[in-house]
């Protein structure tokens, strides 16, 4: 006998480790076999799982098995990212609770080992929680970022495409933490709101100058006229004054084309060395923004840079790895010497020579950014160049604006991130990026939903040279060696680099290894083909799986992974690595807002797999996961898929009461009553509809098509349909019955189980004797199976009994009464129809007696169904008067709430204010409460006519 009940906390672990153990995650070995596979974006080695990877992962594995199902040699190929920073920082963390050396005292060598030691203990436990999801990957194949062969690929990447003139070292600006004191990526930085200041600023014109500054309205007229010798700055970061180039003012705007090559000052630092720098052009200011006059300083901003490189301004480093001002280098009287001579049309000296430069003038050297900040205003303000407004009582103020800014954060650090300009390894990703274009262009990858293309476009052709060096210990270190002269040497091991540095310069060199490693998105851009063995001789699994069949990812690392595996993999393995790629979208809470926990609104999964089970958590995540639509999340909605579950449950238990048993021989196309064939004909629909929501990455139209089937397809009528004939007298129609209410449960349970993995498998095994697991059982194959004539009669009869059902709710027919049903000018199918499933009709819609006439009896209700009238007799069943005042005072506090919402959402105040989730809820109210109106008015209307 079966449980009564489905118990996921008991089961599901049973289930996933027999899974394992029978090898049913691994690739078919069938050389005839199709071969579908996926590489897992790795997770960090550091992760937990949150609701991002649930969504993710188990999309993935609705694919996974869908295809295994289909007879491929499947491979979902797992692994995790080492994750330099978020690792590094994990044990450096750890050492300081336990009260151990830090990292810099115990040294490289010995910190690299405990991180090691720590990842063997501790590191990957999300791969343990991906199981406890049902993610059905060939854990037999598990990488790991920094493992033997994976590194190996590494090296090879990087010497290649070094020997090729693709990956560089040089200066440039990169987001700097100071904290951790690295490099970073743009998707490690976090851009937070916060309150800030702007302050208005006067630099001085040179020699004397000056000028008569206009301002004009739109018509031409002069609104303000006044003579200046100065030029007014606004900024957000007054401590980077010290290192300006140049101001820039846009071409076009007259009000400073007086000044165009003219020299000003910075209002900063001793008045005997004050530096000068020139007034320029370029398109980069906005004249309608501010004084319309831009400071350029080209080291410390990253539109500065752009604009420094293109008019050759000099760059000048103010801060050391810790963004405090600098004190290195020669007095400041000595390097703004060097700097006025560079702006008086002096040569401009090499990149490494300006960055010896130091222009922090002696007072503020070693300060912090934000003190030196602070020094600098007051200093500003004190000389009488901050620039002033008058106040309401008529005093001289200076003008400082209170704003939002947006401030770059370390996602991990929580410091302000600092531009930096230092020395890093690049790759001159433009040459990469051309064929990865031009891929997605000819179609040789799609994208899903086709609109992230133009995002995938947008970054693409504007790529920048790739920053790949971190300052860290933990990762792949550049293959990068030094001798005393500082040449480089790269290759694949040091000895090799030793090799090359004594046919350059004999015996006798010695070599220091590059401190940097890198960045972990350069290991990460292999994975398709570093996962499956190259650049080891595995030519077999290569040309198998590579390319992969799909990339299941989301939008925010188009950039940083996917385009990323697309130039790596086209430059390496001359063939995108991936067909389709689904971006997914991201999961919200039920209010639509994003997850935080600030908002504390974040949801655990593995606190809903454990209340839930793991199967309602993934159908309630895949069917939602509509293309181009936010996922909202709430319990109240996996509660709902945890109650499909029972559902699917108490059926299969039915089906055993009724001895619905598996036959062996059966066949389909044999049956000859109209309900079986009529299930058998909507279970191919549903399988159709399936296979094109999945084939079409379209994940809620599939979950949805199972849903309705197995729900109110299967379980509300067929078995309802099939009572009459189990428990019936007709042996031959009995045995027909359960054999195909057997058969069809078992494709429910081969439709389902892509979605609901856990409870379908221990159906499986409960409800027959298989020779198999679910999870490797062959698709449904139910071609052939479609019957018009019987889906046309049996959704008649289901219409009929809803019909019958919706009159008497609306008419509040108590629900044991037997009423008889009369069907005026029924023709002569509806007719036969009525006689041949009287019984059912009778049994499903609690009728007396079912009869035509040619008018409608008295005191009826009715509805049309074709080309006949449905009438219930009502008279002696229900107290019609009383009926009738019952719906008009639910009538009377419908208006009452529609009106006070229709006058709540007409009001623009509330609108504007409120919440958007709050007005969607309002107006959803209100959507609600008039379709309850419209029902009620139409069993009024019924009820008057009686």
């Amino acid at each position: 006998m079966m449980d009564k009940t489905f118990n996921p906390q008991d089961a599901e672990t049973r289930i996933y480790e027999a899974w394992e153990r029978s090898g049913a995650f691994q690739p078919k070995d069938d050389d005839n076999a199709e071969a579908f596979s996926i590489v897992i974006p790795p997770p960090n080695v550091t992760g937990r799982l949150h609701i991002g990877h649930a969504l993710n992962n188990t999309l993935q594995d609705v694919l996974v098995r869908y295809k295994r199902m289909l007879g491929c040699s499947v491979l979902w190929q797992p692994g995790t990212d080492h994750a330099g920073i978020a690792t590094q920082m994990v044990v450096e963390r750890q050492l300081a609770e336990e009260g151990n050396m830090s990292r810099r005292e115990m040294g490289r060598e010995a910190f690299i080992d405990r991180v090691w030691e720590w990842k063997a203990e501790s590191g990957g436990a999300i791969l343990q929680q991906l199981r406890r999801l049902g993610a059905s990957c060939d854990w037999s194949r598990e990488r790991f970022t920094l493992d033997e062969g994976l590194s190996k690929a590494v090296l090879k990447v990087f010497v290649e495409l070094y020997e090729q003139g693709l990956i560089y070292r040089g200066k440039r600006l990169v987001n700097w933490d100071p904290k951790f004191e690295t490099a970073i990526s743009d998707l490690e930085v976090e851009n937070v709101e916060v309150d800030g200041h702007m302050w208005h600023f006067k630099y001085p014109l040179a020699d004397g100058r000056s000028y008569t500054y206009v301002e004009k309205d739109g018509d031409g007229n002069i609104v303000f006229e006044e003579e200046r010798d100065w030029i007014s700055i606004a900024t957000t970061r007054p401590e980077t004054m010290l290192g300006d180039g140049a101001v820039a003012v846009h071409p076009d705007d007259e009000r400073y084309k007086s000044l165009v090559g003219a020299l000003c000052e910075i209002p900063v630092g001793p008045k005997e060395h004050r530096r000068l720098i020139p007034i320029i052009t370029d398109e980069y200011p906005d004249p309608e923004f501010g004084s319309g006059a831009v400071k350029i300083t080209g080291a410390h901003d990253f539109n500065d840079y752009e604009v420094a490189k293109r008019n050759n301004i000099p760059l000048y480093r103010l801060m050391d790895m810790q963004a405090a001002l600098r004190t290195d280098g020669a007095p400041y009287a000595d390097c703004a010497a060097r700097a006025m001579a560079i702006a008086k049309g002096g040569a401009l000296p090499s990149e490494a020579e300006v960055d010896d430069i130091n222009l922090v003038p002696d007072e503020y050297r070693g300060l912090d950014r934000f003190e030196a900040r602070k020094k600098i205003v007051e200093a500003i303000t004190a000389e009488g160049l901050a620039v002033t407004v008058t106040d309401e009582e008529g005093n001289q103020v200076p003008l400082v604006e209170n704003k939002k800014i947006q401030q770059p954060f370390g996602d991990r650090s929580h410091v302000v991130i600092e531009p930096m300009l230092t020395d890093q390894w690049f790759v001159n990703a433009d040459v990469l990026a051309k064929d990865a274009i031009a891929a997605v262009e000819d179609g040789r990858t799609t994208f899903h939903p086709k609109t992230w293309e133009k995002t995938y476009f947008e970054w693409m052709r504007n790529i920048q040279p790739w920053c790949i060096s971190r300052q860290l210990w933990w990762g792949h270190r550049v293959p990068a060696w030094y001798d005393a002269d500082g040449d480089v040497y790269v290759a694949m091991s040091e000895a090799a680099a030793l090799d090359q540095a004594r046919k350059a310069k004999g015996d006798g060199v010695a070599l220091t290894q590059d401190e940097d490693v890198l960045d972990t998105w350069f290991s990460s851009a292999l994975w398709p083909f570093s996962t499956l063995g190259w650049p080891d001789d595995t030519p077999e699994i290569v040309e198998k799986f590579y390319p992969t069949s799909v990339l299941i990812t989301a939008f925010d690392i188009i950039f940083f992974w996917v385009a990323r595996m697309m130039m790596q993999g086209l430059h390496f393995m001359d063939r995108a690595p991936f067909k389709d790629v689904y971006i997914h979208a991201l999961v919200r809470d039920e209010q639509g807002q994003k997850m935080s926990k600030s908002k504390g609104n974040v949801i655990d999964p593995l606190e809903i797999v454990e209340e839930y089970g793991a199967d309602a958590l993934r159908f309630s995540l895949a069917a939602q996961a509509g293309q181009g639509r936010d996922i909202r999340m709430s319990r109240e909605r996996v509660e709902g898929y945890r109650n499909f579950s029972t559902k699917l449950w108490n059926a299969a238990r039915f089906c055993e009461m009724n001895e619905c048993r598996p036959v062996a021989d059966f066949d389909p196309k044999s049956v000859t009553r109209t309900v079986n064939k009529w299930i058998l004909s909507e279970a191919a629909g549903a399988v159709k509809a399936i296979e094109a929501g999945l084939d079409g990455f379209r994940f809620n139209d599939a979950a949805a098509a199972a849903y309705k089937f197995v729900w109110n397809v299967f379980c509300d009528w067929h078995l309802e349909f099939a009572k009459p004939l189990l428990q019936g007298e007709d042996e031959a129609a009995k045995a027909e019955t359960r054999a195909t209410t057997a058969f069809v449960l078992d494709q429910a349970l081969k439709m389902l189980h892509p979605f609901m993995p856990f409870v379908t498998e221990e159906l499986w095994q409960q409800t027959g004797e298989r020779g198999t697991q679910l999870i490797v059982a062959d698709w449904p194959q139910l071609g052939g199976l479609e019957d018009e004539a019987a889906t046309a009669e049996m959704s008649w009869l289901i219409d009929l009994v809803t019909d019958i059902r919706r009159l008497r709710a609306e008419m509040n027919v108590p629900a044991g009464a037997r009423i008889p049903l009369v069907a005026v000018g029924a023709g002569a199918e509806t007719a036969a129809r009525l006689e041949r499933h009287e019984a059912l009709i009778s049994r499903m819609a609690r009728l007396a007696d079912i009869g035509v006439a040619d008018s409608v009896p008295p005191a009826s209700a009715q509805s049309v169904l074709g080309e006949a009238t449905l009438a219930l007799p009502l008279e002696g069943v229900i107290d019609f008067d009383a009926e009738r005042e019952r719906i008009a005072r639910e009538l009377a506090k419908l208006d009452g709430e529609i009106g006070r919402l229709e006058k709540k959402l007409g009001n623009e105040k509330f609108v504007a204010n409120a919440p958007a989730e709050v007005v969607a809820e309002q107006r959803a109210k209100l959507a609600d409460y008039t379709a309850q109106k419209a029902k009620m008015a139409e069993a009024l209307e019924r009820l008057q006519g009686i």
